[in-house]
């Protein structure tokens, strides 16, 4: 192995370790950002010369990126990709290695940002109103699905809550999201209703394994995504609700549903656990009815 292939994975490894414990980034985004870096540094080894991380330069990120334009790779990989590269370019700055950022003036791919279905407040409830209360699963399910709407949680969120984690008093969830940044989120009463239905059968769940995970399987283990996402899909179809619907569209739903009734952006940037004000603009594609109505309250709009 070459001396700068040596090199490039020490570097790799030492930022690797940076991001997990030092940034407390989510394994996930520690190897998604690591397997991007490592196919970077592989591009780099089919050259006569490959530069040292020291000799890092914006024509190297440059020159990768329009290999992944020419291989017709998709634009979230190659704006994930750049991301992945600044992450490394900063670190590498830290530690002195770099003197400047090889990033700066790099320009992302414009990915197009596709969003999915809204529900309505009538098409939640239809879901709702198709599940078997007959059977324990069907209790846990509907409180599943009231979480998901009205706390507005990503369902990696949902399936790492326990038993401590809800408030009851305060009314509140206390939720760990990305970075694992914790939040607290208010929880509707009929959430908490249904919530307290379900904890009446989750001993039915509940195994010497199960600890204090709130949501189980019936192996009394933790619910997967998969599954969530299964019986949310089910439970469309069988209200007749043709639209693409996953878990996400409830918290998309959340968001929408709040600024339509007049939160404020920053307000549900806040409940969402979103870091940045621009992940929370998706959810500004409000109904031009309802743009409308505001638009004719507002007193500029009664001018004669």
């Amino acid at each position: 192995m070459r001396r700068v292939e040596q090199e490039w994975g020490q570097t790799i490894g030492n930022w690797g370790h940076s991001m997990r414990f030092e940034r407390n980034l989510s394994p996930r985004t520690v190897e998604s950002y690591t397997l991007d870096v490592e196919a970077f540094v592989g591009h780099l080894m089919e050259q006569h010369n490959p530069p040292s991380p020291s000799e890092l330069s914006r024509t190297h990120i440059e020159g990768y990126l329009t290999v992944l334009y020419d291989r017709k790779a998709a634009l979230s990989s190659q704006t994930r990709a750049l991301c992945a590269l600044r992450n490394l370019s900063r670190w590498l700055m830290e530690q002195g290695v770099l003197a400047a950022m090889p990033t700066d003036g790099v320009l992302a791919p414009k990915a197009r940002r596709t969003l999915p279905d809204t529900l309505s407040l009538e098409e939640i409830d239809a879901m709702l109103a198709t599940i078997d209360l007959s059977d324990p699963a069907g209790h846990r399910n509907k409180a599943i699905i009231e979480m998901l709407y009205s706390c507005g949680l990503r369902v990696s969120e949902l399936t790492a809550l326990r038993l401590g984690d809800i408030l009851w008093k305060e009314g509140v969830v206390k939720v760990t999201g990305k970075g694992n940044k914790q939040r607290f989120v208010p929880i509707s009463p009929e959430a908490i209703r249904q919530l307290r239905l379900y904890l009446k059968c989750r001993p039915q769940f509940a195994t010497h394994e199960s600890g204090d995970t709130l949501f189980l399987n019936h192996k009394g283990t933790g619910l997967s995504r998969m599954s969530i996402l299964n019986f949310v899909k089910r439970a469309a179809a069988d209200a007749s609700i043709t639209k693409n619907i996953s878990p996400h569209t409830l918290r998309h739903s959340f968001a929408t549903h709040l600024l339509e009734g007049g939160a404020d952006i920053r307000q549900v940037q806040e409940l969402l656990g979103h870091e940045n004000i621009s992940t929370t603009e998706i959810y500004t594609h409000l109904d031009t009815r309802h743009l409308a109505g505001v638009v004719e309250s507002l007193p500029l709009g009664k001018r004669d």
